[in-house]
């Protein structure tokens, strides 16, 4: 037990002298990394949460698979610790092979699992696969589980959070992937579905183990599936993937965000289209870009010690797609990445995607860092008060400064417990951040304040994070339950002068408890996103405006002799064939490409109205080597949505494999491009994707790859169904340098 109290510091000083025991120093923090950072223990890693622990250390929660290859053994939500976010360790699995909560089924498995601190405990939501509330299969619900720890040990809640739902069709809605959120009035939500029955949210009750009240739908079904909701610039920010997340090679799993002022939404993309509508939005975060990784999806966010945001997900490597045997378990490891906000919207590496090779790592160790794993206090000194270690925690009353100094922008952090205090909190040099009173406080010494209400029945002497951003002369400081974007309350001030000076705790008309206590410095926020495909001068001779006929320059695979030329457009009535799998009877209007990098672009119209099924009629561009590998980007209906998919065929194992990417959103009439860039290295023909519903404003989005010794041409289809009959109309196809 550490002990410093005014009137024996000098006794204090003298006794730390002659002492042998020394604090334990955290591990320094990796400087590099490189993705993917679950390969220390696992080669799959699907689904993954991750969240700080009261011990500091980070720990990560996956999906039900085996871990490596060859072991054929599920793991019960398998568990993982680290000291610097880019070391992994297998912990053991969250449940027993025999546990299973009263409501599932034998066999049953555990997906997404979601961890959050509520009051004085961790719960995690999972998918249940299997329940006993019916005599179907895949009849999935949201269960939950508490522990003390994060690292267990896990006790299933005997009721499902959010039950089996019946389907209108027949079945049950897809009741998964869950992730909780709790509000800065104290109340708490849970997101949960998927393509199924679409993305929904439900109130839960105070201890986050009942689904209360009415829920709503924020995603539409059809599109979207693994939401994550966080809060960031008085923002509610849904994170949702999209497309298919096990196609083995070709998986284009995504990840789009909305946003919306309430966490029932509705959520709206950049462009400020609706995320819950059958022309559903959704800006782009994360895509593949082209190297290894494909697949990139099911992400959650979190924070390190200077303040930068991080992004965990899993991802395929297009080499190595599937776990053991082809067509089995996909292999999803898992991967970290920086998450910019760029002009108030989120992106991953400042638009650039995943990562391949070594990066900076992020920031797990401050220029003060104490985790009171020992009783020694020799990097403080007490001002005022008495302050002790007990049980891996700081106690005290008055204030304890750090002997380090502080200078210039900083990020300071603690997780803090009023055990009896009236306020407490953090000194940054001139500046006071308290919590007490019903208030989130910000003070500077002779300058302003600023002060915003705490939830009502808030109980500060549960745990929470506290932390403070200082950058130049302005502050935020924010009080959350475990720093993932769940926050509480959030203040503001500016400065009269800089804060620069010590850090110090605080507590006053009474004790506090302080652990995890660090400041660093603060990060560097990206300012610019990376350009997108550059867009030169059109090259006539091999354009095709449609203004006297089809150009000679055309051929067809399969022609089709209603597609005509009239009134400057090509005319094409949508084919019942299709270009997926083995028919391979879908018309193909193709002309060669130029060498070296170029853009090319159409202009479509298609008219496939909303809301109504009419799978799977489209017509767009497509990069083409044959009928088995070929990239389509076309406006799509898809059940009850209209999309911009990017789909991939290729051979794989001795039959084709096709998967997709979605590309922003459709109108009636949308343009659609394809920007091809050879890679300097492997040669490979590289092809990025991009949608507008103006010409105007594009979103950009996955890239596919073509082997070296292709040569991929460009072309038009229109297909993927007949009734009931729609022509579309292109305006041109155009080749740009």
């Amino acid at each position: 037990m550490g002990h410093l109290h005014r009137g024996g510091v000098l006794a204090a000083a003298l006794a730390l002298l002659l002492t042998t025991t020394t604090a334990a120093a955290p591990a320094a923090g990796a400087d590099r990394y490189r993705n993917p950072v679950s390969a220390g223990f696992a080669d799959t890693f699907a689904d993954p949460a991750v969240v700080r622990g009261d011990d500091g250390l980070w720990y990560a929660f996956g999906t039900s698979d085996p871990l490596r290859e060859g072991e054929r053994r599920a793991h019960r939500v398998p568990i993982a610790r680290s000291a610097d976010l880019v070391d992994w360790t297998y912990v053991g699995d969250a449940f027993a092979p025999d546990q299973r909560p009263s409501f599932a089924a034998p066999g049953a498995a555990f997906w997404a699992p979601d961890v959050r601190r509520i009051a004085d405990r961790w719960v995690m939501y999972v998918t249940v696969t299997d329940t006993t509330v019916s005599g179907d299969t895949f009849d999935t619900a949201i269960g939950a589980a508490t522990a003390p720890t994060p690292a267990g040990p896990w006790t299933f809640a005997d009721e499902p959070v959010v039950a089996p739902r019946p389907g209108g069709g027949g079945g049950y809605l897809w009741t998964i992937d869950p992730s909780q959120f709790t509000d800065v009035d104290g109340r708490s939500y849970l997101y949960y579905g998927s393509y199924y029955g679409g993305i929904s949210v439900t109130e839960l009750s105070a201890d986050g183990l009942r689904a209360v009240g009415a829920s709503t739908l924020v995603a539409i079904d059809n599109k979207f599936e693994g939401g994550y909701v966080l809060r960031h610039d008085g923002w509610y920010w849904l994170f949702a993937s999209t497309a298919n997340c096990c196609a083995g090679p070709a998986t284009g799993y995504s990840v789009q965000v909305g946003r919306a002022r309430d966490p029932r939404g509705p959520f709206v993309d950049r462009e400020g289209q609706r995320l819950d509508v059958s022309r559903a939005g959704g800006t782009p975060v994360l895509t593949q870009n082209g190297n290894r990784w494909i697949g990139t999806g099911h992400n959650a966010v979190l924070t390190d010690l200077s303040g930068q945001d991080w992004i965990a997900y899993h991802a395929i490597d297009r080499a190595d797609p599937y776990l053991d045997e082809p067509f089995g378990i996909n292999e999803r490891p898992m991967l970290l990445d920086r998450l910019d906000w760029v002009d108030g919207w989120p992106t991953v590496n400042a638009g650039a995607g995943p990562s391949e090779e070594p990066r900076s790592a992020p920031v797990t160790t401050g220029r003060v860092d104490a985790r009171f794993d020992t009783a020694d206090l020799h990097d403080w000194r007490s001002g005022t008060g008495d302050w002790r270690v007990t049980g891996g925690v700081l106690a005290g009353t008055g204030t304890l400064t750090s002997r380090t100094g502080l200078g210039g922008d900083v990020r300071a952090e603690a997780d803090l417990r009023l055990s009896g205090a009236e306020t407490a909190g953090l000194r940054l040099g001139t500046v006071d951040v308290t919590v007490g009173g019903g208030r989130l406080t910000a003070r500077q010494s002779g300058g302003a304040t600023a002060s915003v209400p705490l939830p009502a029945g808030l109980d500060l002497t549960d745990r929470h994070n506290l932390a403070v951003e200082v950058r130049g002369r302005h502050l935020v400081a924010e009080l959350s339950p475990a720093r993932l974007g769940d926050q509480l309350a959030v203040v503001t001030l500016a400065l009269t002068r800089p804060a620069a000076g010590p850090l110090a705790l605080r507590a006053e008309g009474g004790a506090a408890e302080f652990d995890n206590v660090s400041a660093a410095r603060l990060y560097r926020p990206v300012r610019h996103t990376v350009a997108p495909p550059r867009v030169g001068p059109v090259l006539p001779e091999y354009s095709d405006e449609f203004t006297d006929g089809l150009d000679p320059a055309w051929q067809w695979i399969r022609p089709n002799p209603a597609a005509t030329v009239t009134g400057g457009a090509l005319r094409w009535p949508v084919e019942s064939s299709d270009l997926v799998g083995t028919g391979n009877t879908a018309g193909i209007l193709l002309r060669d490409a130029p060498a070296g990098d170029y853009v090319a672009e159409t202009k479509v119209t298609l008219d496939l109205g909303e809301d109504v099924v009419r799978n799977y009629q489209q017509a767009g561009l497509v990069a083409y080597v044959d009928d088995d590998r070929f990239a389509r980007l076309a406006q799509v209906a898809i059940w009850n949505t209209r999309q911009v998919e990017y789909g991939y065929e290729l051979p794989f194992a001795g039959q084709p494999v096709y998967g997709g990417s979605i590309v922003g959103t459709p109108a009636t009439t949308t343009w659609l491009r394809l920007a091809h860039h050879v890679d300097p290295v492997s040669g490979e023909h590289e092809f990025r994707a991009g949608s507008s519903r103006d010409g105007t404003h594009w979103t950009w989005g996955a890239v596919w790859t073509f082997p070296a010794d292709t040569t991929p041409r460009i072309g038009l289809v229109a297909h993927g169904g007949a009734t009931p009959a729609v022509t579309a109309e292109f305006d041109y196809l155009r080749f740009h340098r």
